[in-house]
Parts: C-alpha cells; sequence; structure tokens
C-alpha cells in the first residue's frame, strides 16, 4: 500500500474578530474571512497533494454557539473533502463543547446529518478508518477532557477543584494507556493518535488569552508510546514537536492564523504527514497568514517629535498589516503627538490595533536606577507607594494587607 497522505490541522478558531471591521462584499467581519481564507489554503494543498485523509484535531470556532453563517462557512470547506472522497476526523475541542456533559458539541451536526466520511469525535475511541486509496488506518482520539463529566456523577460531586483536576488527569491518562491497548491488536495498522489538550512539556503560546475554563496538563512521555506512528495535537496555538525527532512525531500543527500580537513573530500553518506503519515522515507547511506588526519609535531625545514618528514608521513595510504603535516620549512632548497624522500615515494598513503614549512621567522617575525585575511583589509595591507620596502610616496598613495576600497566593 502507498503512504498515507495526512493533513494535520487545529485551532481555526473561526468567528475571531478581533482587529476587524466589516465586509459589506461578504456580510462578514475581515478577520473571520482570514481564518476562513487560510482553512481554504490548507484544503487546497492538501488536494493538490492527493491527501489520504484529514486530522482536524480541535477548536474549530470561537465558541461553543457559532452562527448558522459561520457554520455554514465551516461546512462548505469540510465538504470539499467529503466530496473528494477523503475521510476526516473532526476531534472536538473546548471552544466547540459545551459546557454540559452530553449537550451537543457545535460539530455534532456532521454526524446528526450522517455526513460520509466524516468522523465527529466527542469521545475516547479508537476508529478504523479506509482512507481515499484503500489505505486501513486506525485513529485515536482524546477530545478536551471536560471536567462536568465527573461532575455527573456522585462520587465526584463533593471533591474540590483541584482534586477534580487530579482525578481526570487520571482517568484521561487510563483512557490513553487502554486506548493504545486496543490498537496493538492490529500492530500491521499505521496509528495515529489525536488529542485536545495541553502537553506539560509544549511552550505556550495566545490560547490562554482565549481558553474556555481551568486545563489540564498531560506529559508528553504519556505519549512518546511506539504504538503510535503519528501524534496529532490541537489546543496550543504554536506549531511545535515534542518528541525531539524520535518516534513516533508529537506534533501541535498550531493555529492558521494569528490571535493578537503574543503571536507576532510566529510562523503560522498546517502540517503534511506521510504515514508509513513505524514511521512518519511530516512537514510544517506554512500559510500566508495576516501580518501582526510593531512599529517602536523612541522621541525622549528628539526636539521635533511627529517628524521623527513619521519619519520612523515610513522606515516599515505595514501594507495590509494589523499594525500597533508603540512611543516612547518624555511628559513634555506628549502633547505634541498627533494621532491623526499617524493615523493617516498607516492609511495602507489593514487595522490599526492602537497607538501607545508610553511616557515617562514624573512618578516613574522617582524610582531611580532600580531594575524592576529584580524586586519582589511586595519590594516592588513598596516602592510604588513611595512614588505616589503615601504617608508611612497608610503605606504600612496596606503593605501589612498585601503580604498576606501574596502568602495565601502563593501557598
Amino acid at each position: 500500500m502507498p503512504p498515507i497522505n495526512v493533513l494535520h490541522l487545529a485551532d481555526i478558531h473561526i468567528g475571531m474578530e478581533n482587529y476587524g471591521s466589516f465586509d459589506s462584499k461578504s456580510g462578514l467581519n475581515r478577520r473571520v474571512l482570514d481564518f476562513l481564507r487560510r482553512m481554504a489554503e490548507a484544503i487546497d494543498y492538501a488536494l493538490e497533494h492527493d491527501v489520504d485523509v484529514c486530522i482536524f484535531a480541535g477548536d474549530a470556532y470561537k465558541n461553543q454557539r457559532p452562527n448558522p453563517t459561520l457554520q455554514r462557512e465551516f461546512a462548505r470547506r469540510i465538504m470539499r473533502l467529503v466530496n473528494a472522497g477523503v475521510p476526516t476526523v473532526l476531534l472536538v475541542g473546548n471552544h466547540d463543547m459545551s459546557t454540559a456533559d452530553r449537550a451537543a458539541s457545535s460539530l455534532d451536526i456532521f454526524r446528526t446529518l450522517d455526513v460520509a466520511g466524516v468522523i465527529v469525535a466527542n469521545r475516547e475511541e479508537l476508529h478504523q478508518i479506509t482512507c481515499r486509496r484503500g489505505q486501513p488506518l486506525q485513529v485515536a482520539t482524546v477530545p478536551y477532557p471536560q471536567r462536568s463529566r465527573l461532575l455527573s456523577q456522585d462520587e465526584y460531586r463533593d471533591l474540590s477543584i483541584e482534586g477534580l483536576d487530579n482525578r481526570l488527569a487520571e482517568l484521561v491518562e487510563h483512557n490513553i494507556e487502554n486506548l493504545a491497548q486496543e490498537a496493538r491488536q492490529a500492530p500491521d495498522i499505521p496509528t495515529i493518535f489525536s488529542g485536545h489538550f495541553s502537553v506539560r512539556e509544549a511552550k505556550l503560546g495566545s490560547e490562554q488569552n482565549v481558553m474556555i475554563g481551568r486545563d489540564l496538563m498531560i506529559s508528553s512521555s504519556l505519549l512518546a508510546d511506539p504504538t503510535w506512528d503519528y501524534v496529532a495535537l490541537g489546543h496550543i496555538h504554536r506549531h511545535q514537536e515534542l518528541n525531539d525527532g524520535r518516534h513516533p512525531p508529537i506534533v501541535y500543527a498550531g493555529s492558521l492564523e494569528r490571535i493578537d500580537f503574543g503571536e507576532e513573530r510566529e510562523e503560522k500553518g498546517f502540517v503534511w504527514v506521510e504515514l508509513e506503519k513505524g514511521q512518519a515522515a511530516w512537514d510544517f507547511v506554512p500559510v500566508k497568514s495576516r501580518r501582526f506588526l510593531t512599529i517602536p519609535v523612541d522621541i525622549r531625545q528628539s526636539d521635533d517629535p511627529m517628524t521623527d514618528i513619521l519619519d520612523k514608521i515610513d522606515q516599515y513595510s505595514f501594507k495590509g498589516s494589523i499594525v500597533r504603535v508603540i512611543i516612547q516620549a518624555r511628559e513634555e512632548q506628549d502633547p505634541l503627538i498627533e494621532d491623526r497624522r499617524i493615523q493617516q500615515a498607516l492609511r495602507e494598513a489593514s487595522f490599526i490595533a492602537s497607538i501607545k503614549h508610553d511616557i515617562d512621567r514624573h512618578h516613574r522617575r522617582r524610582l531611580g536606577d532600580v531594575n524592576i525585575e529584580e524586586l519582589s511583589p511586595l519590594q516592588a509595591l513598596e516602592l510604588y507607594f513611595e512614588s505616589k507620596g503615601l504617608d508611612e502610616e497608610r503605606k504600612a496598613i496596606l503593605l501589612k494587607h498585601a503580604e498576606g495576600i501574596i502568602e495565601k497566593g502563593e501557598g
């Protein structure tokens, strides 16, 4: 049998409208169009390169209640794979599922309509798949771990949040081991593991800002099982491989579009895998994601602030980008900064996120040459109180309360 060509993508988050404006032609926010175009770009590549199976590792939408237009646009793109005879696994992520156990997810419509070749993976399960060119494949799926599954059972209702998290982690780890044991019963069939959760060793990204609920951590050592020929993960937006090039590859595809400026320098894309039993050759394929650009300007030594600001902006190529400008200035220079002229200079940007005036004000200068990063939280707070001119009695009372709060947080 030929190698299995696998499209692995995740975290599309259709419905994100940050840094976008209304597009009258489509009736959608321009940022929503960005996310849809990246999904189409990934599917175009897959169909052009003879994809055999698609693993979507969760988080189709921004939230659990996408409007009908967003559902239609997602479905249109999935149906391109269906119509080409490509089996597609849709793993349910935390943004896709309801907070209530057993309630329908935003992806369940595909299962309800019994769309041929589409598997909605909302439970820990091993799926037997026949790929587009007839190759057999096993796919073990673990959707986002849902705490409400435990709360629905009487034996867990009195546990603390921490106790629930610990018990949930144990159950997920147990289920992963059971899936591996089941998969080993067909030792000659290539096998993919797909999960939507955080791996403890992974580098986090801006998904922390859009995360729903408290997160659960799984160790990469649990996934580094030779039963799996490839581990396709979703949930963390930064593309990364967590097994140091060993078998099996443990790969976060990452998101297809940037969410915010925390992802400004991250390349976005999907993963293309050529899979055989015992080996997986994979490549990260970048997409044409919208550029985020920060323009830093320091005019503290300038005699002509606005000229220097505009000259600095002129040095950047920002057409079609989402831009923010951060201006460092002295207090007396602040009234000379004209945001309207800056906006005019940036008129070819896709969106101006912000024009921030980072002003060296008097109370900041009073901190002197102290390196804030070397101070403890209590020392930094005390220094702040001093800069505000608080009397000693008031300062002592506030510091006493702050110390109790800090100790409680550390405990």
